[in-house]
């Protein structure tokens, strides 16, 4: 029996290739489990149909990515915070915080597995940038300057 495998699965063949497969097999497991179809030509037709939409959506999830890369550039987040009694900043400055600001201020939603380098503290006066996958190969920056907090 020839299948038109529609996801990958392990030891019978990867999306989109057409592999030969026991009648049975085919039958009662990779067909039922979505995991193919049938080969025919309307099969062929259909699944060349759906990767075409899929390539029109994933370039529009690009262009978004790259519209939200822009619209970054341009934003500088404030922070303000206490110093310590030799002029360093008390505490640091969490993803969480930014993530919240840019989701209030900007309407912006990111998520700390956006972050390139997981390890980076904002824990110092100034400006600092922060580097976000936005998309796969798309990167964006998010601004943050930290000021110190006046005593009251």
């Amino acid at each position: 029996m020839k299948v038109l495998m529609k996801k990958d699965l392990k030891k019978v063949g990867k999306k989109g290739e057409v592999v030969e497969v026991s009648d049975g097999y085919g039958a009662n497991y990779v067909i039922p489990q979505g995991y193919g179809v049938l080969f025919t030509e309307q099969a062929k037709k259909a699944y060349a149909k759906e990767v075409e939409i899929e390539k029109q959506e994933e370039a529009k999830r690009v262009l978004e990515a790259q519209k939200l890369a822009e619209k970054l550039k341009g934003i500088v987040l404030e922070f303000e915070a206490p110093a310590g009694r030799r002029g360093e900043m008390i505490g640091n400055i969490s993803f969480k915080e930014i993530a919240e600001t840019l989701k209030k201020k900007y309407d912006i939603v990111v998520d700390k597995k956006m972050l390139v380098e997981k390890n980076v503290l904002v824990n110092g006066f100034g400006k600092t940038s922060l580097k976000l996958e936005l998309h796969k190969g798309v990167f964006g920056d998010v601004n943050i300057h930290v000021s110190l907090r006046e005593k009251k």
